[in-house]
């Protein structure tokens, strides 16, 4: 009797115990609230991904960037609110007996707001005429993507890549920026001036 008694009691303290856990993790799962979206102007947070880079392209990254400053100084003007360019013309130096896209090269430096993943490329239809290129050691490419960059402080708000354009020739030339949901085509001056209206 004294042993059926123990094993009513271990059933009767088995089951509650069941009960107990079962009804504690349903009510904790009901009301533990979904997981909040990523802040994405908090340090760890991801910053949209960059498409993929078509063959021929160059990707630049944070530690191609050869400086930051605050903002673009006099010369420049800000696209889509990601890349600031020359707003001047540039002239363009060198020759050789090449008459392709990379006859002659025009300096200028591209910078890139922080938080911002941005893709640059030669407007379609002059790809044989126009090349650009950044970072270390850059090389002619008709599209070049740039990683977001973080800002340690209001003075890194822009992060500068050395590079510029070549082209067969002086021309106003057309490149497009693209920066997460913006799209903009923008008219360089190398040798030449572009006409106000474009």
């Amino acid at each position: 009797m004294r042993a059926a008694n123990r094993r009513w009691g271990h059933v009767a303290l088995t089951t509650c115990l069941l009960l107990a856990a079962a009804g504690c993790t349903s009510e904790d799962d009901a009301e533990r609230p979904a997981p909040a979206a990523p802040d994405p102007s908090s340090p760890g947070a991801q910053a949209a991904p960059l498409p993929p880079l078509p063959e021929g392209g160059q990707r630049l990254r944070c530690a191609d960037s050869i400086a930051t400053t605050p903002e673009p100084g006099e010369g420049y003007r800000v696209v889509a609110d990601a890349v600031a360019v020359s707003s001047t013309v540039v002239q363009p130096t060198g020759s050789s007996d090449d008459r392709g896209p990379t006859r002659l090269f025009a300096k200028w430096g591209l910078l890139v707001r922080a938080g911002a993943a941005v893709e640059v490329r030669v407007a379609p239809g002059w790809e044989d005429r126009a090349r650009i290129g950044w970072g270390p050691g850059a090389v002619p490419a008709t599209t070049v993507q740039v990683e977001a960059c973080p800002a340690a402080s209001a003075s890194t708000a822009w992060s500068v890549y050395t590079g510029g354009t070549w082209v067969a020739g002086p021309a106003c030339v057309p490149l497009v920026i693209k920066s997460p949901g913006r799209q903009v085509e923008v008219r360089l001056a190398i040798g030449a001036a572009c006409d106000e209206s474009t």
